[in-house]
């Protein structure tokens, strides 16, 4: 199992600023850090290097929205989306990343008052297999990621996401399972990450008030059991958001502190998935 940090806690684009963060995380015992893939203007190679200095590999999150929806009824608009999501992935290869998460299946808080048509399931699957094909040429791989109902109408459960990378088809193309959405959509926890098999690409850990893993809601237990025993062995990575960025503070519906400071989030978060994992080994 690799331990990772997603960098959105501290900033939503990750330049040399970061570093002493990044170094912090390192030291505290991290595997690797998760990069903020919003702005594709960024010296990734230089990052990668850095970040290889360091000794930390690299995941990395995107989103999509409304003017590149990869499944908008409008063909020009799912042309810039696949475009984007390609110049993602540019940007992710120079950086070294592994793989790249997120809702890049859809416009992120975008809603049409149903669920998904038979036409944007199938935009959605031809856009996804264009991305797809490219990351395998790039040598990065994707997880989806399915989105609670109130973020996303397209993706909402595990079982939808594990369906939709079937139909891409690809091997460059899995899934994404997040502790936080399957708290509020799945009906058991253990068939959600079972779901996906060998399209189990990369978990999020998250609380269910987006605080430090292990001290709210989420059912641990059953999570970290179904992760165990599902021979999982990728990245978990802390997904946590706070007050520090305005934009993503108003993303996420973040009105209050939750926690001390972001480094020690990190380094309880991490204790607490470290320990979760290993008892469970322990008695395997």
């Amino acid at each position: 199992m690799k331990y990772g940090m997603n960098l959105l806690l501290w900033s939503g684009e990750v330049t040399a600023e970061m570093l002493p963060v990044c170094d912090q995380l390192k030291q505290a015992g991290f595997d690797g850090v998760e990069l903020p893939m919003f702005n594709l203007d960024l010296d990734y190679a230089e990052l990668g290097k850095q970040l290889d200095s360091l000794g930390l590999g690299r995941t990395a999150v995107t989103i999509r929205n409304e003017e590149d929806n990869p499944i908008s009824c409008d063909p020009a608009i799912r042309k810039l989306g696949v475009q984007r999501n390609k110049q993602t992935l540019d940007c992710c290869a120079a950086a070294g990343v592994e793989t790249l998460v997120g809702p890049y299946h859809s416009a992120i808080g975008l809603f049409s008052g149903n669920g998904p048509t038979e036409d944007e399931w199938k935009w959605g699957v031809e856009s996804m297999r264009e991305m797809a094909e490219y990351a395998g040429k790039v040598g990065v791989r994707l997880g989806v990621e399915a989105l609670n109902r109130f973020e996303c109408y397209f993706l909402n459960t595990h079982g939808d996401s594990t369906r939709f990378v079937r139909e891409v088809d690809h091997p460059a193309c899995g899934i994404m399972y997040d502790t936080f959405h399957s708290n509020i959509e799945e009906k058991s926890i253990t068939d959600a990450v079972n779901a996906a098999g060998d399209k189990l690409f990369h978990i999020h850990i998250s609380e269910n008030d987006r605080s430090t893993p292990g001290t709210g809601g989420i059912n641990w237990q059953e999570n970290f059991d179904a992760i165990v025993g599902s021979g999982y062995d990728g990245w978990l990575v802390i997904e946590a958001f706070g007050l520090a960025l305005p934009e993503i503070a108003a993303a996420t519906k973040i009105w209050r502190r939750m926690f001390t400071d972001e480094i020690t989030l990190a380094k309880e978060g991490l204790a607490f998935m470290k320990s979760e994992v290993e008892k469970r080994k322990a008695n395997a």
